[in-house]
């Protein structure tokens, strides 16, 4: 019995009943206890995305405490390492784009998609300098073109080689995280720079970039919510109620673009106006996975799988979670 409990129970009244009581009582009180102490919702986040305006607004610890759960948040610096942490069942839930799910399912099968935000192609894009001579996603033949290797952008730039009839082979590939991609395309060290937002917004802002191509008839560059397969089936209401916490945070986001932008501002480290640009292309509607986001994922996964990438086939729709499964 926890020492307060004890502490109660030696100030019990002596009469029978009221003794009773009072030991139900602090029975009850310790299971209560021990279950809300037991019940841990962790969820990773990143520093730009619907998660962090979650964990600020407070919302998801309202929605869960009546259920007896309480919240454990883990920042990530990216995508992919918050799925290896989700893998290794080091946090329970987190977001991440359309790349770092497809190698998180070859690693293990018990990862899941729980639900996923509507495409916003034009949130990544093909960077080249205002002056570029590159005026066509042709003219990248023989260019370097820095990129996150893996990365939704990686997706799409194999997409838009292909539609421009470039074969992968004939670019220079530079492989950069987006803060390294940023100081070469900005000193000329590479010709061309395939980024995602917030760091596309600021790319366009800093440089003058112009944009060669975004996702749009190419990539849909989707946000999905994540979880394992054996917490989401024994947490079922806690998932529930989080992404309905998703989904009125994104109702707030859609109308309140600059308020967003200063909340995230200091997090991300980009001006509010810059974030501003990023959030406006941004999509909002979170929703279970529908068949088209299944096949644009399948098309992902084949295409990182032909470029040898990926180290076995996978099938998206294994690793889609149903309610009550």
């Amino acid at each position: 019995m926890p020492a307060r409990a004890a502490r109660l129970a030696a100030r019990a009244p002596l009469h029978p009943a009221w003794t009773l009581l009072t030991a139900l009582a602090l029975v009850l009180l310790t299971a209560l206890t021990a279950r809300a102490e037991d019940r841990v919702f962790r969820v990773g986040y990143q520093k730009y995305g619907t998660l962090v305006l979650l964990k600020g607004k407070g919302l998801l610890e309202k929605k869960l405490a009546p259920l007896g759960y309480r919240v454990q948040w883990a920042e990530f610096p990216a995508g992919p390492q918050l799925l290896e942490s989700l893998n290794a069942g080091a946090v329970d839930f987190g977001s991440a784009g359309e790349a770092p799910p497809i190698f998180a399912q070859a690693a293990s099968p018990n990862l899941v998609y729980v639900a996923a935000e509507p495409p916003a192609p034009k949130g990544e894009a093909i960077l080249v300098k205002a002056d570029s001579p590159i005026r066509t996603v042709a003219d990248l033949r023989g260019r370097t073109v820095a990129l996150n290797k893996g990365s939704n952008v990686h997706f799409l730039l194999v997409r838009a080689l292909e539609e421009a009839g470039v074969p992968y082979e004939e670019i220079k590939t530079a492989f950069l995280t987006p803060a390294d991609g940023a100081a070469a395309f900005a000193r000329g060290a590479v010709d061309a720079w395939v980024i995602w937002d917030p760091y596309q917004a600021s790319g366009e802002r800093s440089t003058g970039a112009r944009t060669l191509v975004n996702g749009e008839g190419l990539a849909p560059n989707r946000q999905f919510y994540l979880s394992r397969r054996d917490f989401a089936d024994q947490n079922r209401k806690a998932v529930d109620a989080l992404i309905e916490a998703v989904g009125e945070i994104d109702a707030w986001a859609k109308d309140n673009t600059d308020a967003v932008a200063t909340e995230l501002a200091p997090s991300v480290g980009i001006p509010a106006p810059i974030l501003a640009v990023a959030l406006r292309r941004q999509s909002y509607g979170v929703a279970p996975l529908d068949a088209a986001a299944i096949a644009d994922q399948q098309r992902v996964a084949d295409t990182f799988h032909k470029l040898k990438l990926l180290p076995k086939p996978i099938t998206v729709s294994d690793a889609v979670w149903k309610p009550g499964s």
